[in-house]
Parts: structure tokens; C-alpha cells; sequence
């Protein structure tokens, strides 16, 4: 068995999965905001209950909103400010006495729909978030890929690719840059360009209905999030050439994405074709806590 955990922001989850995949146990706790120290007991006390229900696991993986830093080992780049700068897997396998695999939540989405999702069996997948912000991760041979750098799949960083003159320089990002692909393709990022194109102040939900309706300004925001997110993704194929892009995150849910977005990657990919299916993901909000614990290989692998 193997124990997956999903560190959120404001919730931890944690599941026991058999080696075939199959859902053994389920529990949440609120997450202790600030406090580093009881966040580290809250994760402990969770595989706890955890084994209590299914008996002990034989691995734990643990998806973060961050990254080890390869340089110092601790804790970097996570919207839960209070793991910044904290030795996290050291205290985690302290706290639980054996082993423990952290990786950064958007590479475990990709883990678990290479596993038994929406890529089972692909070779090289490509999971990109689109929620709150913009993430992405890479799994190849159902493996996390970290990078040297451990921000391997972090598409959302980058400029929007092929801009037009009225989107540059793009809005500002909190990383400090304008115009990065989160800006634009964030749930908050297409409801902003709505509002900003005559709309009201609506939810991205709410926009995609009004654009179902044939409401002109929801549908023509509709149109410039297809056109910005087929170049994005172009980008994303021309380097990593990947055999699946899973879509996750509140915006996934858009089911006009999944005919129009292909339609126009040929526009943009550097090659005559473009066969890249752009699927939606199989797990939903599980992919996360499911792919933690798929950061264990099956028995005998390493």
C-alpha cells in the first residue's frame, strides 16, 4: 500500500492506495495556517489515521505547493509562505520515521494521469493547471520530472508567446514580470480580460455559460482565452513534444477547449501536423493527493 498526501492551502488530504490504484482510505484535515511546526504534526497525525483504517502503508509521498531547492534542500517558491525556507522532507521523515518523496503539487497531477487517468499509458505527459494561477508538470514513464532547477513544467512563467500589439506588456504578474502566461490564462486572468472588455464581474464559470448563450462579449473572451491558451500549449510541444496535455484546474472545465484548442495548435507548432491530444483530466480535484502516491514506483523499482 501507499499513502499520498496533498499539503493545500487550506485543507491537507490524505489516501491509501492499493498497488492496483484502488482507493482504500480518505481523510482531510484543516490545514494550519502559519505554523510550520503544527502543519508538520497535522501531516504526521493524518498518515496515523490513515494506517489505523487501512494498516500500515509502505510509502509515503507528500505533493507540496513549492519545491525543494536542489542548492539548499529546503523549502522555495510556495504560495504557503510558512514552508519557505524549512527543511520540510527532513522533518517529515523524522516526524513519520521512514522515507518520504515530496514533489510539487502540479507534478503530482501529471504522476497520477500518467498512472491511471487520463494518460494511462502514455510516455511523456504534460499536466497543466489552469486555476487560480497557471502551473505544469511533467511525468515521463509515469515518473515526476524535477529539473536541475526542480521548476521543470513551470509553463505559467513564461511570456505569452506571439503577441499581439494590445497585449503587450501584458498585465502584471506577482513574480514580479508582466505579461506571463499566468496572467492571461488563470482563471482570475480571464475574468479580469472579461470585465476589461465590457463584461460584468463574473466567475469564469459564469462567463463560459454566458459564451454557451451567445452573449458577444463573454463569447469574444471566450475566443481570446482559445487563441492565448493554443499558443501557450504550442510552446509547451515544440520543446517537450509531450504524447498527452491533461488539462486540470477550474478552467478545465470548459468543454469548448477540448474541440478548439486542437484546431489551432497547427497553427503554431513547428511541424506540419499536430497530433497532440489535449484531454480533460480523469480525477478532478484527487489527481493532486492521488499522484503523491504514485511518487513510490510498484515494488522492485527504484
Amino acid at each position: 500500500m501507499r499513502i499520498g498526501i496533498d499539503m493545500g492551502g487550506t485543507k491537507i488530504e490524505g489516501i491509501v492506495l492499493d498497488e492496483a490504484g484502488k482507493e482504500l482510505a480518505r481523510l482531510r484535515v484543516p490545514t494550519p495556517r502559519d505554523d510550520y511546526t503544527a502543519t508538520v504534526k497535522a501531516v504526521a497525525g493524518l498518515v496515523d489515521e490513515l494506517e489505523g483504517i487501512s494498516g500500515p502503508a509502505a510509502s509515503v509521498g507528500v505533493g507540496i505547493p513549492g519545491a525543494v531547492s536542489p542548492r539548499t534542500g529546503l523549502i522555495k517558491n510556495a504560495n504557503s509562505a510558512w514552508l519557505i525556507g524549512r527543511p520540510l522532507d527532513k522533518d517529515l521523515e523524522a516526524a513519520l520515521a521512514r522515507p518520504v518523496r515530496l514533489a510539487n503539487d502540479a507534478n503530482c497531477f501529471a504522476v497520477s494521469e500518467a498512472a491511471d487517468g487520463a494518460a494511462q499509458g502514455a510516455g511523456v505527459v504534460f499536466g497543466a493547471i489552469l486555476g487560480t494561477g497557471v502551473g505544469g508538470g511533467v511525468a515521463i514513464a509515469g515518473r515526476a520530472v524535477q529539473g536541475a532547477n526542480a521548476i521543470a513544467g513551470e509553463w505559467g512563467h513564461n511570456p505569452l508567446p506571439w503577441p499581439a500589439d494590445d497585449e503587450r506588456p501584458g498585465p502584471p504578474c506577482y513574480c514580479g514580470k508582466r505579461g506571463c502566461v499566468e496572467t492571461f490564462l488563470s482563471g482570475p486572468g480571464f475574468a479580469l480580460d472579461f470585465r476589461e472588455n465590457g463584461g460584468e464581474d463574473l466567475a469564469p464559470a459564469g462567463i463560459a455559460a454566458l459564451a454557451d448563450g451567445g452573449e458577444a462579449a463573454a463569447a469574444a473572451a471566450l475566443e481570446r482565452y482559445i487563441d492565448r491558451l493554443a499558443r501557450a500549449l504550442a510552446t509547451v510541444i515544440n520543446l517537450l513534444d509531450p504524447d498527452v496535455v491533461v488539462l486540470g484546474g477550474g478552467m478545465s472545465n470548459i468543454s469548448s477547449l477540448y474541440e478548439a484548442v486542437p484546431q489551432r495548435l497547427a497553427n503554431w507548432v513547428f511541424s506540419n501536423t499536430c497530433r497532440t491530444p489535449l484531454r480533460r483530466n480523469r480525477h478532478g480535484d484527487s489527481s493532486g493527493v492521488r499522484g503523491a502516491a504514485w511518487l513510490w514506483p510498484p515494488e522492485g523499482e527504484s
